[in-house]
This record gives structure tokens, sequence and C-alpha cells, in this order.
């Protein structure tokens, strides 16, 4: 309880912090002139630029997008297959564990030579 109090109370102080740093500011931006660029300039020219560095390089041309995109997303899904075989373990450990089958074979033969004396 006490610990949920310390982190409210740091994250509200930091947010009158940053409010405050933000009021302190807004004058200073307003007074800041428009900028004579357009966004799809700068987007296009930058564009082009890679378009021409990537012709540069040599082999690029014949390099295959589609392949390269089928590759590294099977390289994604088996990535993904082996978490969740490995989370799915731990799941099964976890229940195991939680429904008190987590005895060794020794346990077991404890309990049939218990039920034999019977």
């Amino acid at each position: 309880m006490l610990l949920e109090i310390i982190f409210i109370f740091l994250l509200l102080t930091s947010l009158s912090g940053m409010g405050f740093i933000l009021l302190r500011k807004v004058p200073t931006l307003l007074e800041l002139p428009q900028s004579s660029f357009q966004k799809e300039q700068i987007l296009s020219s930058i564009k082009n630029e890679i378009k021409r560095g990537i012709k540069i390089i040599p082999g690029a041309q014949k390099f295959d997008y589609e392949l390269y995109l089928q590759k590294a997303l099977s390289k994604v899904r088996v990535l993904t297959l082996k978490t969740e075989s490995q989370t799915g373990s731990w799941l099964e450990k976890l229940r195991q564990r939680r429904n008190g089958h987590n005895h060794n074979a020794a346990y077991w033969e404890e309990l049939k030579k218990a039920k034999e004396g019977k």
C-alpha cells in the first residue's frame, strides 16, 4: 500500500513538472517563425536520395524484395512458434505445480507401497 502511494506521488510530481515546463515554453514556441519547408518536399527528397544511393550499390538491381520479405517472415514465424512452445511448457509446469502433480517417481513408488501394505 505504501509503495503504491509512493508511485502515485512520483507520477503526479512528474506530470506536474512536465506541465510546468510546457506552460513556460508555450510563449517561446508561439514566437518561432513558420517554417517555409513543406513536409512532402522533404519526404520526396529523402526518398530520391535513398533510391539514388541504392542504385549505386552493386547487385541492388537484382535484389528480390519479395524473396527477402518471405525469408524474414519465415524467420519471424519460426521464432514465434519457438516462443509459443516454450510458453506452453512453462504453463504446463505451472499447472502441474498448482495441481500438486509435481512429484518425482520415488513419490509414486512410495504411494504404491503404502497402498499394497493396507
